[in-house]
């Protein structure tokens, strides 16, 4: 692939695969994602975006292959890559018996920071996604929503340059929905990064400024909208339509036909 030697790569994927036994889940994956921009990576179920995701995280280690982070590799150097990566699971698992607030202070601590500096931080983090009033209550009473929110504010809490977002819409209201896509655009035009997997193409198509298909562990198109629609042959598709055809959206049409065949006729 062609880069501008004028700009930074912030993510690259070099030859990643990831086996369980026999069944390999991401097959061979090269991709090279730019500072300063919001790299969205995106695939049908059991594609092996999850997988990558979390390799990207560092939670998972590759079969083969490496992984480098502003040059560092997540493997062999893993402090040093790692403290530059922000993640945002599909899943907020998070220690129930601390307060919001502790539990900034507790994730500002592993990476080093502490002090006014990184209070003050948690605190706008808190204000922004309206957690103020629920700094000093146990996250066990948190809903879903407000863990959610909790967790995207540890994720850039220690100034990472590279934020991993594995669903990052699930479970947020709409007005945090928006609040953070507006701290993901702010945060790339800023110079950050953003490696974004979901399900929900219409944010895809508003917020990424290029986007990867994966399917069977391995990237079947990339590109901006417009070279996604040029390889699709089609200049005015929307990203579901592109998605489904180059999925095989030859299947959507059985499921249209499936339900519109009357009851009983297959007897």
């Amino acid at each position: 692939m062609q880069t501008d030697p004028g700009v930074e790569t912030m993510l690259r994927l070099e030859g990643v695969r990831k086996r369980y036994g026999s069944f390999t889940a991401v097959d061979g994956l090269d991709l090279e994602v730019r500072a300063g921009e919001i790299f969205g990576f995106l695939g049908p179920n059991g594609a092996g975006k999850t997988t990558t995701i979390r390799m990207v995280a560092g939670v998972l280690q590759p079969t083969e292959g490496r992984i480098l982070v502003a040059g560092d590799d997540l493997h062999r150097e893993p402090e040093r890559a790692k403290q530059k990566v922000g993640y945002i699971p599909d899943r907020p698992y998070l220690y129930e018996k601390l307060s919001g607030g502790e539990f900034l202070r507790f994730v500002g601590g592993l990476w080093g920071r502490d002090g006014s500096d990184v209070e003050a931080r948690a605190d706008r983090l808190l204000d922004l996604f309206s957690l103020t009033p629920w700094k000093h209550e146990l996250v066990e009473s948190y809903s879903h929503g407000m863990r959610q929110k909790l967790l995207i504010s540890s994720a850039f809490l220690h100034q990472p340059s590279l934020i991993v977002v594995d669903e990052p819409m699930v479970g947020l209201d709409p007005r945090s929905a928006r609040i953070l896509k507006d701290l993901l655009r702010a945060f790339a035009d800023e110079g950050g990064t953003v490696f974004l997997s979901t399900h929900t193409l219409e944010v895809a198509e508003a917020l990424c400024d290029r986007i990867a298909i994966l399917q069977g562990g391995n990237v079947i198109a990339q590109g901006t909208m417009d070279e996604l629609r040029a390889e699709a042959s089609d200049g005015g598709a929307h990203l579901e339509d592109i998605f489904l055809k180059v999925t095989g959206g030859d299947a959507l049409a059985d499921v249209v036909a499936a339900l519109a065949d009357p009851v009983g006729s297959a007897a």
